[in-house]
C-alpha cells in the first residue's frame, strides 16, 4: 500500500499542481522574453470555516472496494455507468468529506468519468454550496475538474442541455457570491479558468485560452503568426453558455470591486481575468464595461466615451510595473475595442513609453502596446517618443521593443526606411563600414557588453541571440531599396562566420530570410558560394536543411550541381536522418548519382520553365513594394494568404509536368511572345490572378 500511495503522490504531483509554476514564462530573458509572476501579493481574504468531517470508515472500506473493482477491469462498460450512478449516490451529504480526502478522491474521478449525465449532474447539484471550498482543495480541485470535463463532453449530445445549464447556473451562483477566495486560490483559479472555458464552449486544454507560451505570443508579435482578430472565432466543441459567460464574468467582477487593488496584483487572480477577457473577444460591449472596472476605474462614462479617469493614470502606469498586471494589462490591450485601445494609448502610455521600456515588467506591456496598433497614426506617436532612442533600449537589453517596432512598422506600412536606418545607427558610426552591421545584431548582448564597441568582432561559440535573429529576419522582409546596408553586410561576411551562422537555429533563419528577400540574384549567390563544401554538414542538421533547399531555390546550375554533389557524398548518412528522405526526394540526389547528365536536363527545364513563368507573370524579385506589402496584410484580407500559396502550387504544377513533353505554360493557354493564344479554346485562357486562384480551388 505504502508503494502504491507513493506512485499515487508522484502523479498528483505531476498532474496536480495546477500550474502553481507555469506561470513562469519560459525562454523571457532581460531582452525581452523573460517574466515571472510574483506570488508576494497572495491575497488572504477572510472566508467561511468548514470543517472537514472524518469519513466513517465503512465508507472508506466501501470506496476501497469500488476502487479495486475498476483496477481490475472486470466491469462491463454496459455495467459501468450503472455502478459509477449507484456509487454516486452514496456520495451524498458527504461530498465535501470525500472529494478532498487524498484517496478518495481519486475513486470518486473515476466515478465521474464513468457516469451518465444524470447522476454528474446529481453529484454537482448536491455538492454546490460547498464547490468553491472543493475546489480550492488540493484533491478536491482534481474531482471538480474531472466533472467539469465530464459535462463537456455529455454537452455532445444537445438533449441534455438544459441540464448542464441548470447545474451550471447554480454552481455559478454560488461562486460570485464571494468569488475573491476562489480567484486567489491556485487550484481554485484553475477550476474557474476550466468553468469559463466550459460556458463558452472551447476546449478546456486550448493554451489559446490560458496561459499563453511566450514563443506564441512573440510570434503574433513580430507578425509571424497571424494575430486572432475580431472575425476569427474560435473553434467550438459544443455551443456553449454565452449569456452564463457573460454574467459569470461580470458577477464575479461586480462583487470582487471593492477588492481590485489586491486582485490587480494576484498571480493567480490575473490569470483567471486574463483567461476570461480572451474568451469575451467579440463581445465588445461586456469588454468595455469589464476593462475599466479591471484599471481600477468605476466611474467610467461609457456614454461619452470615457473610460479611464484621469486621476486613475499614474496609478495604471505604476501597477503595469507588478509581475501579475503587466500581464495582465498585456492581454487588455490584446481583447481591448478600438475605443477603448485608442484611450489607453493616448490618455495612458502616451508620453511614458520610453519610461516603460526600461523596467522589467513595463517593456512587455510596451511590446504588446506596439504590437495592437492599429493605425498608421498610432505608428507615428510611437516612433516619436521611441525613435531616437533605439541604440539606449538597445543598451538596456530591451530589443524585444525594437524588433516589436520593426514589426509594426511592416505591418502598417509606414516608418520603415526611418526604423531600418535607426537600428543601422544603433549598433555602427557613420564612419564604420557596413560590414559589422548583421553580425553585431546577431550577438547584440555581446556588442552591446564590449566596453570598446569600435574594436568588437565575431563571436566563435556564442549562441546566436534569439531577438537579434528575429530582428533582422523582419527586416530582410523590408523592401530592398532600404536595406541596402544590411544586404552589404551579410552577403561580404567571412566564409567561417556564414557557416558558423548556419549551423545555428537563429542564423539559418537569418540566411534563409536573407535569400528570400528581393536582394539581387548576384549577391545571394555570393553568399551561397561561400558555403561549398558544407552543404552535406548543414543538410545532417534539421534546421541546417531548411537552409540547404532555400540555397538551392536560390542557385544558379553551377551552384545547384555543387550543392548536390555534396549531399550525395552523405547520401547514406542523410536518408537516416528525420529530413533527409524529403531532402534527397526535393533536390533528385539519387538522379544525380545514377544520371548526372540526366538530372543537369531536368534542371535546366526547370530553369527555363521557371523563366517563361516570370516572363508571363512577373519575376518575383521585380515585384514592387507596393505588392509585397500587400501580401503581407494576411490578416485583413484572407483572400491575399492565398496568393503565396498559389505560387508554390505553381512551382509544383512546373515541377510535375516537366516529365510530361507539352511545355508548361502551353497547357495554360499561354504562348511565347510574338505568338497569340486561340481564344475560347482553353479554359485557362485568362491571365488573372483571381483566375489561377480559382483553378487551384478547383484542383
Amino acid at each position: 500500500m505504502g508503494k502504491e500511495e507513493n506512485s499515487y503522490k508522484r502523479g498528483r504531483r505531476k498532474n496536480g499542481n495546477f500550474e502553481a509554476n507555469s506561470n513562469k514564462r519560459t525562454g523571457r530573458e532581460t531582452d525581452g522574453l523573460s517574466k515571472t509572476h510574483d506570488s508576494s501579493h497572495q491575497m488572504n481574504s477572510p472566508q467561511k470555516s468548514l470543517i472537514r468531517k472524518q469519513i466513517d470508515p465503512e465508507t472508506t472500506k466501501y470506496f476501497s472496494e469500488i476502487a479495486n473493482v475498476f483496477e481490475s477491469n472486470e466491469v462491463d462498460l454496459d455495467e459501468r455507468a450503472d455502478l459509477c450512478g449507484n456509487a454516486l449516490e452514496e456520495t451524498r451529504g458527504k461530498e465535501f468529506q470525500l472529494a478532498t480526502d487524498y484517496i478518495i478522491s481519486h475513486t470518486l474521478q473515476m466515478l465521474l468519468e464513468g457516469c451518465d449525465v444524470h447522476h454528474l449532474c446529481e453529484f454537482l447539484q448536491s455538492c454546490t454550496e460547498d464547490f468553491p471550498y472543493i475546489a480550492m482543495d488540493r484533491s478536491g480541485s482534481h474531482v471538480v475538474e474531472t466533472a467539469i470535463k465530464s459535462l463537456a463532453m455529455h454537452l455532445q449530445d444537445k438533449e441534455v442541455y438544459s441540464l448542464v445549464e441548470d447545474t451550471l447556473t447554480m454552481i455559478c451562483k454560488v461562486i460570485v457570491e464571494n468569488p475573491v477566495d476562489m480567484m486567489c486560490n491556485c487550484h481554485g483559479s484553475h477550476v474557474l479558468r476550466s468553468l469559463l472555458s466550459l460556458c463558452k464552449g472551447v476546449p478546456l486544454d486550448s493554451s489559446e485560452f490560458h496561459v499563453t507560451k511566450s514563443s506564441t505570443v512573440l510570434a503574433e508579435r513580430l507578425n509571424f503568426k497571424g494575430p486572432r482578430s475580431d472575425g476569427d472565432a474560435p473553434k467550438l466543441v459544443h455551443e456553449g453558455f454565452p449569456d452564463l459567460l457573460k454574467l459569470l464574468v461580470s458577477g464575479m467582477l461586480q462583487c470582487a470591486q471593492k477588492d481590485i487593488k489586491t486582485l490587480q496584483i494576484d498571480q493567480y487572480c490575473s490569470l483567471v481575468l486574463q483567461t476570461a477577457l480572451k474568451l469575451l473577444v467579440g463581445y465588445d460591449e461586456e469588454l468595455l464595461k469589464i476593462i475599466p472596472i479591471l484599471l481600477g476605474c468605476n466611474k467610467a462614462d461609457i456614454a461619452n466615451g470615457e473610460f479611464i479617469e484621469l486621476n486613475k493614470v499614474r496609478d495604471i502606469l505604476h501597477l503595469v510595473k507588478e509581475n501579475s498586471f503587466s500581464h495582465l494589462m498585456e492581454v487588455i490591450l490584446e481583447v481591448a475595442p478600438e475605443v477603448l485601445y485608442n484611450e489607453l494609448f493616448t490618455k495612458v502610455f502616451r508620453s511614458s513609453l520610453f519610461e516603460l521600456s526600461s523596467d522589467h515588467c513595463g517593456n512587455f506591456v510596451v511590446q504588446a502596446l506596439i504590437s495592437h496598433a492599429r493605425h498608421q497614426d498610432h505608428m507615428e506617436l510611437l516612433w516619436e517618443e521611441l525613435g531616437p532612442k533605439f541604440k539606449d533600449i538597445l543598451e538596456m537589453g530591451r530589443s524585444g521593443v525594437i524588433a516589436s517596432v520593426i514589426a509594426a512598422s511592416q505591418r502598417l506600412h509606414t516608418h520603415e526606411n526611418k526604423c531600418s536606418q535607426a537600428l543601422v545607427a544603433a549598433v555602427s558610426s557613420e564612419s564604420e563600414s557596413p560590414g559589422g552591421i548583421v553580425p553585431r545584431i546577431l550577438f547584440l548582448d555581446s556588442y552591446f557588453s564590449c566596453a570598446e564597441k569600435t574594436n568588437w568582432n565575431w563571436q566563435g561559440g556564442l549562441k546566436i541571440h534569439v531577438i537579434g535573429s528575429l530582428i533582422l529576419q523582419k527586416v530582410f522582409q523590408y523592401p530592398s531599396e532600404i536595406i541596402q546596408p544590411y544586404i552589404t553586410s551579410i552577403s561580404s561576411m567571412e566564409p567561417d562566420n556564414i557557416l558558423e551562422a548556419a549551423k545555428d537555429t537563429g542564423g539559418a533563419r537569418v540566411i534563409e530570410a536573407f535569400l528570400g528577400s528581393d536582394a539581387s540574384l548576384k549577391l545571394k549567390r555570393r553568399l551561397i558560394s561561400k558555403l561549398r563544401g558544407h552543404f552535406g554538414e548543414l543538410s545532417m542538421h534539421m534546421s541546417g536543411s531548411f537552409t540547404v533547399e532555400k540555397c538551392f531555390t536560390s542557385s544558379n546550375m553551377s551552384l545547384q550541381e555543387a550543392i548536390v554533389s555534396d549531399l550525395s557524398a552523405v547520401r547514406s548518412e542523410l536518408s537516416k536522418t528525420k529530413q533527409g528522405p524529403h531532402l534527397i526526394r526535393k533536390l533528385d540526389i539519387d538522379g544525380y548519382a545514377a544520371r548526372p547528365d540526366q538530372w543537369r536536363s531536368r534542371q535546366a527545364s526547370k530553369q527555363s520553365a521557371y523563366q517563361e513563368f516570370n516572363a508571363t507573370f512577373g519575376s518575383s524579385d521585380n515585384k514592387s513594394s507596393k505588392n509585397r506589402n500587400f501580401l503581407t496584410e494576411t490578416s485583413k484580407n484572407k483572400k491575399t494568404s492565398q496568393q503565396p500559396e498559389g505560387l508554390k502550387q505553381m512551382r509544383k504544377e512546373i515541377n510535375d509536368s516537366l516529365d510530361s513533353p507539352t511545355p508548361f505554360l502551353s497547357g495554360l493557354g499561354f504562348k511565347r511572345k510574338g505568338q497569340k493564344a486561340e481564344p475560347h479554346r482553353n479554359k485557362y485562357a485568362r491571365t488573372s490572378s483571381d483566375d489561377i486562384s480559382k483553378r487551384k480551388k478547383k484542383k
